[in-house]
């Protein structure tokens, strides 16, 4: 006999919830938990900085997320798109994991199609097909945390893209397939 409020789906569902977890390394993991996740984001070009709060109690906020897509928006063509949720997860993991909560600096963060193809023409090293593009990725710097070591920490989250670009002075974090390059 079925035990009440027990059934073949919802045990699977928490079993496949517990295996996503379980991938995760422990401190994702705690970080994860955490009942706010909470951002402050810098944008260097355009000078504006936001303090948000983009999930509580399980969900993601709206009000947050559309705060930061603001800020991230491509600011050569004032446009603006949805960025994907996962990638203020990695930032917060990422504050985390370095134990440097604070202001994240932006260098670039959605691009349009318009500004990826002119970047393309005057600069090395931007892809034809940028997650930049799909609102999936973030050139960022942390004051106060030497560039390597923010790269490190990226690159032992294991949830994403990580590119490398110390001549730049940037770090780029996508929600991409996990990968690195320099």
């Amino acid at each position: 006999m079925q035990q009440p409020g027990v059934n073949r789906r919802r045990f699977l569902m928490g079993m496949g919830g517990v295996g996503l977890a379980a991938m995760l390394p422990l401190s994702a993991q705690a970080s994860l938990s955490a009942p706010v996740r909470k951002l402050s984001l810098h944008n260097l070009h355009t000078g504006e900085q936001v303090t948000a709060n983009f999930w509580e109690e399980g969900h993601y906020l709206k009000e947050g997320l559309n705060t930061f897509n603001h800020v991230m928006r491509d600011f050569r063509e004032n446009e603006e798109h949805d960025i994907d949720p996962k990638l203020f997860d990695q930032l917060f993991l990422l504050q985390h994991r370095l134990g440097k909560p604070g202001e994240i600096q932006i260098i670039s963060g959605y691009r349009s199609p318009t500004t990826n193809a002119m970047l393309r023409r005057t600069s090395r090293g931007v892809a034809k097909k940028s997650y930049h593009m799909k609102g999936q990725a973030i050139d960022l710097r942390l004051p106060g945390v030497p560039l390597s070591q923010v790269r490190k920490a990226a690159l032992d989250l294991k949830v994403g893209g990580v590119g490398y670009y110390p001549s730049s002075n940037f770090v780029h974090l996508d929600t991409g397939p996990v990968r690195s390059w320099v």
